[in-house]
């Protein structure tokens, strides 16, 4: 993946500023594309939910309990997916802001380099593992 090539160890900041502007590029055209792509399937997720609640409005007279229930349902799924999609979203678009930093690929905890395999899985990831361990440790 593209993030591998960009990724060069180091300690803290001096990482980013070691890397070379055609592996930034790089990596911002692939968070971009990745933004471009998040931001198109939540448009469509929120077309597709206003469509389910015109039909649900125009549909709900003599509904019993089960379709009442199977409403709510498919409701529900719809909001959680346009929550999922807004916050992948909005990942992708803080890993573009910390790339126009010079932070990007080190961890907000520590701010040692976040190991490439991370960011090859998560590009978005903004914490190593032994940082995003600690906090999920405190929040459970």
């Amino acid at each position: 993946m593209l993030v591998n090539s960009a990724v060069i160890t180091g300690k803290g900041a001096d990482t980013a500023r070691s890397r070379s502007g055609e592996d930034l590029e790089r990596v911002r055209v692939l968070l971009q594309t990745r933004y471009d792509d998040l931001n198109a399937e939540y448009e469509e997720a929120v077309a597709e939910n206003q469509r389910l609640r015109l039909v649900e409005i125009g549909d709900a007279a003599g509904d019993d309990q089960a379709d009442s229930g199977s409403k709510t349902a498919e409701r529900d799924a719809a909001t959680s997916l346009l929550r999922t999609l807004l916050d992948r979203r909005t990942q992708a678009e803080v890993a573009m802001q910390r790339l126009d930093e010079g932070t990007y690929g080190n961890c907000e905890g520590c701010s040692n380099p976040i190991p490439v395999e991370r960011l090859e899985v998560f590009p978005s990831a903004t914490t190593c593992v032994h940082c995003k361990a600690n906090r999920e440790r405190r929040a459970g």
